[in-house]
């Protein structure tokens, strides 16, 4: 069974940085696309960003310039490193990842990891 762990997450102040990541239980290039989710008590999961098999990286407006994504393949992790964060940045975060395998999509989910932003 294929499975995907946050970790990283944590009580930070506004302008401050976090670095969260994703461990894969196999190999992360076995999928199309990572990405990381978030979401507020009440509200969708949002996209935040996302890294295709190829290294394509694509980030929501909100964290264009302050959120990179990356990857470390020796590892099967992923990472989302979260500078000059905002209390709008408080959310659970969750990693997701997807495979097809002839015409069929898998998708994986991980926990979520807290992520909160004091002002």
């Amino acid at each position: 069974q294929v499975q995907v762990v946050e970790s990283g997450g944590g009580l930070v102040q506004a302008g401050g940085s976090l670095r969260l990541s994703c461990v894969a239980s196999t190999r992360i290039s076995s999928f199309n696309v990572i990405r990381w989710y978030r979401q507020v008590p009440g509200k969708q999961r949002d996209l935040v960003a996302g890294i295709t098999n190829g290294g394509n990286t694509n980030y929501a407006d909100s964290v264009k310039g302050r959120f990179t994504m990356s990857r470390d393949s020796d590892k099967n992790t992923v990472y989302l490193q979260m500078n000059s964060l905002k209390p709008d940045d408080t959310a659970v975060y969750y990693c997701n990842a997807v495979a097809f395998t002839t015409g069929v999509k898998y998708e994986y989910w991980g926990q979520g990891t807290q992520v909160t932003v004091s002002s």
